[in-house]
Parts: structure tokens; C-alpha cells; sequence
């Protein structure tokens, strides 16, 4: 995430979850967040293909009521915690069989952002008292995402 202000995330961190992230999080975080993404683009790319089309457009993408609502939420936090166009700059968008709708394309950070908020939101899940997740802490709420998502 070069040229991307640790700040900007440490801010969206604390409003969206009350946690603390260290700098040496963010490798973790980006990965966390683009892997949940690929999943997610996957089983659009197979809907996609069983409907017959040659695109991924954003009605592919199978987000659970919880994770809309995170993305609502993540809609809300922004003008407190503005790191959209970090976001945009993180995402990496995996190789699929089908193209990328536009539409899709454009949408896929506020995607990131929701599980971005769901992920502050598990840190105090598994533990209330987390302020500062450790290793242990990311590999717990890791675990419980790849189990759902």
C-alpha cells in the first residue's frame, strides 16, 4: 500500500471498532481483505457463467445480509474515517475467466470497506477487551471468516 497513509487506516480502525492496528497490521489487513474479496469474486464468476454471460456484473457477488449491512455502515463512517481512495488503491482484483463488469469494478472498494468493518468488528467479538490485536487475535478472527466466507 505505498503512498497510503497508515494513519488513514489506524483512524478507520479505531471509529469502525474501537481497535488499534499497528503499521505491521497492514500487510495483514490488505491480504485478509483481498483474499476474502477473491472468494467472494469467485462465486460470482460462477454464477456469472451459470447464467450465461461473459461479464461479472455486480448482482453476481454474493454478499450476505451481514456484510450489506457492513457496507452500509462502512458508508456511514466515511466522512469520520475517509479511506476510500485507499481502498481503491489496495484492492487487487484477481484473474478471472470472465471480464469485470464496470460497474463492479467501481464497487468492489466499498466491499472491501465492509469486510474492513466486519474485521474490526470480530476483534471485539472473540474478545471485548481487545484494544490491540496480536497474532493470535488475527489468526482467530481469520479462521472464523474462512469458515463463513
Amino acid at each position: 500500500m505505498a503512498g497510503v497513509g497508515f494513519d488513514k487506516f489506524e483512524r478507520f480502525f479505531r471509529v469502525a471498532g474501537g481497535v488499534d492496528i499497528d503499521e505491521s497490521d497492514l500487510r495483514r489487513y490488505e491480504e485478509f481483505v483481498n483474499g476474502k474479496l477473491n472468494d467472494l469474486l469467485i462465486r460470482a464468476q460462477a454464477t456469472a457463467k451459470a447464467n450465461g454471460r461473459d461479464v461479472v456484473e455486480r448482482i453476481d457477488v454474493p454478499l450476505t445480509k451481514g456484510l450489506q449491512e457492513r457496507v452500509h455502515e462502512f458508508n456511514a463512517i466515511l466522512p469520520e474515517a475517509p479511506i476510500l481512495p485507499a481502498l481503491e488503491e489496495m484492492v487487487a482484483l484477481p484473474p478471472l475467466d470472465l471480464a469485470y463488469g464496470d460497474d463492479l469494478q467501481e464497487w468492489l472498494p466499498y466491499v472491501a470497506g465492509g469486510v474492513s468493518v466486519a474485521l474490526a468488528h470480530a476483534f471485539k467479538l472473540i474478545g471485548p477487551h481487545v484494544k490491540n490485536p496480536e497474532t493470535e487475535h488475527w489468526g482467530r478472527v481469520f479462521e472464523i471468516f474462512n469458515q463463513l466466507l
